[in-house]
């Protein structure tokens, strides 16, 4: 089972130009199934986010968004059970994960990782000279990436002291989500998934952390293209997401514009999870195609 497929527009285009541009500008997740070890959280996942798209994937606690950034991110813990990923048209689930970031994927994690020993400065510097294409015992150097470091701290507005600390060690909550957005803005993704950033941060973190996101929007020229994985709508004031969807148990249930995410701030998760019950139990009774207000489910 997996949810119907969005429609967008697309520029005029034909023949092998088209296929090109479609197969470089996308991360195609098709009826995702994932467990972890007998558990399935995932059931028939499907998305399709663009270079230039920002995509807001919304749902309660245990719907499954934090696993789908997981398994994109090839956490070996999550099991893909069915279905495929695609990214620039090539298989993302036959990659390892420093092959996925070497190919400008990127994920700012929730619960970010203390690194004790190794500085902020040695972990960019190692990071986005791999990013970058250099030999695995080369690295960038040191004028070109304290040049490139220095301009992005500066465009961000962090703290140039946070180069000579250890990753993450000692650092406060919202000190790591901006670690994490200092990292996207150096390594300069093509597509970037953001797990709940926003989680634990109060509203003028929030603003700071999403003000970087805009800025890296801004300047890859509006190309670069975004997953935010969120709870609450309330980072979606600040990021404006071209698209929303909402996931309940494993599945995107509802797609819409910006608005739904206002809706939901409104009205919260009571209203779509009713529509999701009326849709799940008729599905289960007569296993076809089923609608109930903005919620759908279609059986392949």
């Amino acid at each position: 089972m997996s949810n119907s497929v969005q429609n967008y527009s697309r520029p005029h285009v034909t023949g092998k130009v088209e296929r090109r541009i479609r197969l470089d500008t996308e991360l195609v997740i098709k009826d995702l199934v994932a467990q972890v070890e007998d558990k399935v959280i995932l059931k028939g996942a499907s998305l399709t986010v663009r270079s230039g798209e920002i995509h807001a994937l919304m749902g309660p606690n245990g719907s499954g968004k934090s696993t789908l950034a997981n398994v994109l991110m090839g956490n070996p813990f999550y099991q893909v059970v069915k279905g495929e990923v695609l990214y620039k048209g090539e298989d993302l689930l036959a990659m390892a994960p420093d092959e996925r970031a070497r190919k400008g994927l990127f994920i700012a994690f929730q619960y970010p990782v203390s690194i004790p020993g190794v500085t902020m400065a040695s972990f960019l510097r190692t990071a986005v000279s791999a990013r970058r294409g250099y030999d695995k015992d080369a690295l960038m150097s040191l004028a070109e990436f304290q040049k490139l470091v220095r301009a992005k701290v500066e465009e961000l507005q962090v703290d140039p002291a946070v180069l000579g600390r250890y990753v993450n060690e000692g650092f406060s909550g919202g000190e790591k989500k901006r670690a994490e957005i200092l990292q996207m803005a150096v390594l300069e993704p093509e597509i970037a998934i953001m797990d709940e950033t926003d989680s634990g941060l109060d509203v003028d973190a929030v603003k700071i952390v999403a003000a970087g996101v805009n800025r890296m929007y801004e300047s890859s020229g509006r190309k670069m293209g975004a997953l935010v994985i969120t709870h609450y709508p309330r980072i979606l004031k600040y990021i404006k997401p071209t698209r929303v969807h909402v996931m309940f148990d494993g599945r995107i249930v509802t797609s819409g514009e910006a608005e739904l995410a206002e809706e939901l701030d409104q009205i919260g998760y009571d209203g779509i999870r009713a529509q999701y019950e009326q849709v799940a139990a008729e599905v289960a009774g007569e296993g076809e195609v089923r609608s109930a207000g903005k919620v759908f489910w279609v059986k392949h």
